[in-house]
């Protein structure tokens, strides 16, 4: 219902029946408007201006309330009676103005440069959406999609429009859920927020249910992934921003660790191609495998968001992690390291083939740093060590050098 009404004793015998709600279905039940003079019949003329007025508040984005009332003989046991709304004399309009959050602007284009599309879907009147929605950057001139255009279309007429349409008003619930539909069906990926019962079911369907903490319900609640303590739009944008963090620092971490195997691996096998004796022994692939894989594979979970996180588009649904661009990755920097160590260990074994302490050390110690390199280089994919900063991530600076102490006191203390 677009309406309400509560009932009212004004004294023993009489009473007084009250209006309010959407214009349009306020106006439905009036037959008179209230004047200086009392009440006047609602004519034509009547009702085209007060529509104007209605349009005029709605396109500087107030939401509107309509106010009508009636006198009643007898008050019903129930405060609402449904059978009193006719005949009732129009009395005016309330012009609300409840602007969105400082923050939301600068969230939508966020959202927008990540690749995100911003709908608005409301129950305010069009006019008042569409202000709305331009002022946040979320719709152009396009305009808004109603409740009623969305009753005479089904999911299957929806669908070819679902993806150019960014602001519905005058929406009911079902309609949610047909939105929702159409823009999965499309291959899209649905978050959508919500507080109220009504909302469940579109957030049970959305691939990520947001339910409002402060002001939802616990059937909406129940019904989403994911609620919103705060109750902020922006706050969604910011858990984006730090899942697309921590999905860069996973495939960092496992890029670290393969090419650091594969540097393991390509010195143990390239060796005895080039006619030397086994390169590493067990301990000391051990200690590779400890100093190395260790704390600097941690420090690469705490690395902050690179330039650009939010400039670029999600990754696509079906994306692995392993990749083929991370394959050859691995393959190309394992060798670079693998060759380097053994190359510095081979010029030393040519000079002295008797001294295998030696060049076993040179190449075990060449190996380790080189990968402490590869852990600095892979903290960034996109700008170069020296623009992102050493002290960008402390954490892996700290366990660099450590690593480096580890190393050297394995080297040259007894």
């Amino acid at each position: 219902r677009r309406v309400r009404q509560p009932l009212a004793e004004l004294n023993a015998a009489d009473g007084v029946a009250f209006l309010k709600g959407a214009t349009d279905a306020v106006l439905d039940c009036c037959q008179y408007v209230w004047e200086d003079s009392g009440p006047r019949t609602l004519d034509d003329d009547r009702l085209e201006q007060i529509r104007t007025a209605n349009d005029e508040l709605a396109a500087g984005g107030m939401r509107v309330l309509a106010v009508a009332f009636r006198p009643v003989d007898d008050i019903q046991a129930s405060p609402f009676d449904e059978s009193v709304e006719s005949e009732m004399i129009f009395v005016g309009l309330l012009g609300m103005l409840d602007p969105p959050r400082a923050e939301v602007e600068e969230a939508v284009a966020r959202c927008r440069t990540a690749g995100i599309r911003p709908v608005m879907i409301t129950g305010d009147h069009p006019l008042t959406a569409m202000h709305i929605a331009r002022s946040l950057g979320i719709a152009d001139d396009r305009e808004a999609m109603t409740g009623r255009e969305l009753t005479d279309m089904g999911v299957t007429d929806l669908e070819p429009v679902v993806g150019d349409v960014s602001v519905y008003a005058r929406v009911a619930p079902k309609d949610k859920l047909h939105i929702v539909r159409a823009l999965q069906n499309q291959g899209h990926i649905v978050a959508m927020t919500g507080d109220g019962v009504n909302d469940a079911p579109a957030l049970k369907q959305s691939h990520i249910g947001v339910a409002m903490g402060k002001i939802g319900t616990d059937v909406s609640k129940e019904a989403a992934q994911m609620v919103l303590l705060d109750d902020n739009f922006a706050t969604i944008v910011n858990a984006v921003e730090e899942g697309r963090i921590v999905y860069d620092n996973i495939r960092k971490f496992v890029k670290y660790t393969m090419t650091s195997n594969a540097g393991e691996v390509a010195v143990m096998l390239l060796g005895p191609l080039f006619g030397m004796p086994l390169p590493l022994l067990p301990l000391q692939i051990l200690w590779i495998n400890l100093v190395t894989d260790g704390l600097p594979g941690l420090a690469l979970a705490v690395e902050p968001a690179e330039r650009g996180t939010m400039n670029r588009p999600p990754h696509p649904p079906r994306e692995h992690i392993f990749d083929r661009r991370m394959a050859v990755d691995i393959v190309w920097i394992g060798l670079l390291m693998g060759v380097v160590s053994l190359a510095m260990g081979y010029f030393q074994w040519q000079t002295d083939a008797e001294s295998t302490r030696q060049w076993r050390t040179l190449v075990f110690t060449v190996l380790t740093l080189s990968q402490m390199g590869n852990a600095l280089a892979i903290r960034t994919s996109t700008d170069s060590l020296f623009r992102v900063g050493l002290l960008s991530n402390k954490a892996m600076l700290g366990s660099v050098l450590l690593t480096f102490g580890l190393q050297m006191m394995v080297v040259y203390l007894p």
